[in-house]
């Protein structure tokens, strides 16, 4: 059975939360929870929170009160782009210069191992 959770509009780059998410992708739930927990990354914390709503999903889904979040798997991980935001800031010699903003979209899908 799986169960998924996503987070969308993540104001960090795709990029700094792929950093992090690769060092917890395909392992044990609780593997990854203890790893992100002691990680200083600011996208650790929005991962470890993503993993938990998963795992809250799959205790709704199967209904069962004595399940062990910690058999569960990471299953797939993965970050996508969402849109930026477009700011400009006063620059030099009257100039503006353009400021991205991006953000993210984290999806974490969660398994067991039957």
């Amino acid at each position: 059975m799986e169960s998924k959770a996503m987070t969308r509009y993540i104001h960090q780059s795709p990029r700094k939360l792929r950093k992090t998410l690769n060092i917890v992708r395909g392992r044990a739930v609780g593997d990854a929870l203890n790893i992100l927990h002691f990680t200083p990354q600011k996208s650790a914390l929005i991962i470890e929170k993503t993993i938990r709503s998963a795992i809250a999903n799959m205790m709704q889904m199967v209904d069962d009160v004595n399940m062990n979040p910690e058999k569960l798997d990471i299953k797939e991980a993965f970050v996508n782009g969402g849109p930026v935001m477009k700011r400009f800031r006063a620059a030099s010699m009257g100039r503006a210069s353009r400021l991205r903003r991006p953000t993210s979209h984290l999806t974490i899908v969660l398994t067991d191992n039957n």
